[in-house]
């Protein structure tokens, strides 16, 4: 046996193609976590028939029988372990290959291939490959979308009924039409034209749904960015607590949506023009990162207002002392919301400041302790107000001591 494998990279996961217990073996070597990238599929793209991958390597000895294909998600630790293996760039744009082998009793992994743009034996592998990979990674964010609803606990159909703005509530349908689709597709193995006609238009709705979701967030920085008192403070605060969860439950959903629409053009572009499906891949990721982008500036404007409303609120807390924390415990919330909805969506700011980064680690924290005991921001603000009051109290003690001890004295 040749103990070959072979490595294909899209920069966002990683393919391992060979015979099954090569592919387990080395999964195992390096410790990494996998998916099935579904075998048959694979062969029916690159138009191997059904006896499966033959010969993947131009130093092999004799052809055989590739008969497992499995997905990487590329984190920093798994990137880490691959770039050991040197994969190199091939001439398809954003794939890397690598093919490697491994000596009969050695637990170590050799490279076979490494000159530059190096194919593997089947170019077909290159259009399908990095495609199949695309879905995958796609699936998995609207599976992490799905645990994010469950996790803030949104009633999302609730949310979206509840808005009587007709923008939001097309997009309950639509929604139904692209579950309804990738149910099919999960049935049948591809989306046929009758698939594909039930949702070809979906991406207007959603992306006008994200718009107005935005613009609702918007709107929220905007409050507090106007109001001068620390009880209007409060009031915009307490709005953006309760009403900012709901608007990323929209977008969430907006993102989730998206992510399938994604899935189901790759594969009517696999079957329909295989020649641009690389190009689609390529183009569908920008978008995405576009995406993303767009919805941290909200997201980001609406943090910098609300931490500067505690900011001030904190300033005033001796003369606020109920309204000033309910405005610090509205921050929080927010802060702690925001940041769970950046990670789960993997949009995580790259321009996120450090002092944003200690905010919403202190914020998950409090929050953590708060929900642990029981307390609420009017119980804290009850507190702070008898502490605050028995501090004045005892100033107005000491002065008239100090006053008695004058008049005495004299």
């Amino acid at each position: 046996m040749n103990h070959e494998i072979e490595l294909i990279s899209d920069g966002d996961g990683l393919a391992v193609i060979g015979e099954a217990r090569d592919v387990d073996a080395f999964l195992a070597s390096v410790d990494l976590p996998s998916e099935d990238l579904g075998m048959p599929r694979l062969s029916k793209l690159a138009h191997l028939g059904s006896a499966g991958l033959q010969g993947a390597s131009a130093h092999a000895a004799s052809a055989r029988t590739v008969d497992s294909a499995r997905w990487v998600r590329l984190t920093e630790d798994s990137a880490r372990k691959v770039s050991e293996h040197g994969l190199t760039p091939t001439k398809t744009r954003g794939v890397s290959h690598a093919m490697i082998g491994k000596p009969g009793a050695s637990r170590s992994w050799i490279q076979l291939d490494k000159g530059p743009g190096q194919l593997p034996a089947n170019p077909g592998m290159l259009a399908s490959v990095p495609a199949l990979m695309a879905q995958l990674a796609m699936q998995q964010a609207m599976n992490e979308i799905t645990d994010y609803l469950e996790v803030i606990d949104a009633k999302l159909d609730d949310v979206l009924r509840a808005q009587k703005d007709s923008v939001v509530a097309r997009m309950i349908g639509v929604g139904l039409q692209v579950d309804e689709a990738m149910t099919i597709r999960s049935h049948v193995g591809r989306v046929n034209e009758v698939t594909w006609s039930k949702v070809q238009d979906a991406a207007g709705t959603i992306a006008d749904t994200q718009a107005y979701a935005l613009l609702q967030l918007d709107a929220l920085a905007e409050k507090l960015e106007r109001r001068s008192t620390i009880a209007d403070l409060m009031k915009a605060a307490r709005e953006a607590d309760a009403r900012s969860t709901d608007w990323l439950a929209v977008l969430a959903r907006c993102f989730q949506l998206q992510e399938a629409i994604g899935v189901l053009e790759l594969d009517r572009v696999l079957e329909t023009a295989p020649d641009d499906v690389n190009g689609h891949r390529l183009g569908l990721k920008a978008a995405r990162e576009d995406r993303g982008e767009t919805i941290t500036r909200s997201t980001e404007r609406l943090l910098s207002r609300i931490q500067a409303a505690a900011g001030t609120a904190n300033s005033r807390v001796l003369f606020n002392p109920i309204q000033s924390p309910a405005v610090v415990q509205a921050s929080t919330n927010v802060t702690a919301s925001v940041g769970d909805f950046h990670e789960r969506l993997g949009i995580t700011p790259a321009r996120e400041s450090v002092e944003t980064r200690r905010w919403g680690a202190a914020a998950a924290d409090a929050r953590d302790r708060a929900r642990a005991k029981g307390s609420d921001a009017v119980g804290a603000g009850k507190r702070l107000g008898r502490e605050t009051r028995g501090w004045i109290a005892e100033q107005a003690r000491r002065r008239r001591e100090a006053e008695e001890s004058d008049t005495g004295s004299e």
